[in-house]
């Protein structure tokens, strides 16, 4: 049987929350069979639980932001991307600021976390998405698409008018079957240009932004004295990211997902259009995992 998994052990991290610019203690903690991922707010008189649910967000601007009678958790989706990567099903996640800790702009220290903590599997099947219709969100000339496809791919494209992002590969594609999420994807970083910071700013966003937590980039060249991680590191964040808010569904996903110029907007409305489907899906499990498709085994016994 293909079985949920969890963490072996708690685990607690600190950070700056990249919107607010305060600091934030973060503790992942384990979960009992058919959870899934939970937010408490334990900062609050009394504490809030936010279920990560593709109809809890309310706020798309910059992050992917939940809200549940007025209690937010903002930049949910490099933690959210980790946990599908890794194949977390179930976990709490305790935070004492309103936004989750950027830590470097990846979700590769998340990935440290939770392979740090442990991943232990539960004695529950694992319930899959399983996309069977085609669906497609669109709004101008952006648009995301889900296709049935027997295993888990992702591809993006992106357009941006700038020297750096034109001389770097502005499509890529993401195959759990052939691809490792935690070296080919998990260490690209989200990035921002010098001349949207102070309009940023002005409206409550990117206030802990800098070198340190983002691809940074002037009207001409990345700033970042390393320079980028991937080739493809500015689409492949956009893949990183769709990958952590399509997992906003609740389960992982069997399906091939494509999008042009999408981003968090339009991934919750890809997400959401699809659970206003139910005939273009079905949920899914394996008693034997040897009958699971082959990428979905290679992806949850990826190397670390």
């Amino acid at each position: 049987m293909l079985k949920q998994r969890t963490l072996k052990t708690l685990i607690r991290a600190s950070g700056v929350g990249l919107h607010g610019g305060v600091k934030v203690n973060m503790t992942l903690r384990p979960a009992a069979p058919d959870t899934g991922i939970i937010f408490r707010r334990v900062d609050l008189p009394e504490p809030v639980d936010i279920p990560a649910k593709a109809f809890m967000v309310g706020d798309t601007r910059m992050c992917s932001c939940l809200e549940f009678e007025g209690v937010k958790v903002g930049t949910i989706e490099h933690l959210m991307s980790a946990f599908a990567g890794l194949g977390i099903d179930n976990a709490w996640v305790d935070l004492d600021a309103p936004e989750v800790p950027i830590l470097d702009g990846s979700a590769a220290p998340f990935v440290f976390l939770i392979q740090s903590a442990g991943i232990e599997e539960q004695n529950a099947a694992k319930k899959f998405i399983r996309v069977t219709r085609s669906i497609e969100v669109r709004d101008g000339d952006k648009w995301a698409r889900f296709e049935p496809y027997d295993g888990y791919r992702l591809a993006f494209s992106i357009v941006f008018n700038h020297p750096a992002i034109d001389k770097s590969a502005q499509k890529a594609e993401i195959d759990f079957a052939e691809h490792s999420y935690t070296r080919e994807l998990a260490r690209a970083r989200t990035f921002g240009f010098m001349q949207e910071v102070e309009y940023l700013r002005e409206n409550g966003l990117a206030l802990g932004g800098g070198l340190e937590n983002a691809i940074v980039l002037d009207e001409f060249r990345v700033l970042n004295q390393d320079g980028l991680r991937y080739g493809d590191e500015f689409v492949k964040h956009k893949i990183l990211d769709a990958v952590g808010d399509l997992y906003l569904l609740g389960h992982p996903l069997l399906a091939s997902y494509s999008s042009h110029k999408g981003g968090h907007a339009m991934n919750n409305l890809l997400a959401r259009e699809l659970l206003n489907h139910q005939e273009s899906w079905e949920f899914a499990s394996y008693d034997v995992a040897e009958h699971a498709p082959a990428g979905v085994t290679r992806w949850l016994n990826q190397p670390a």
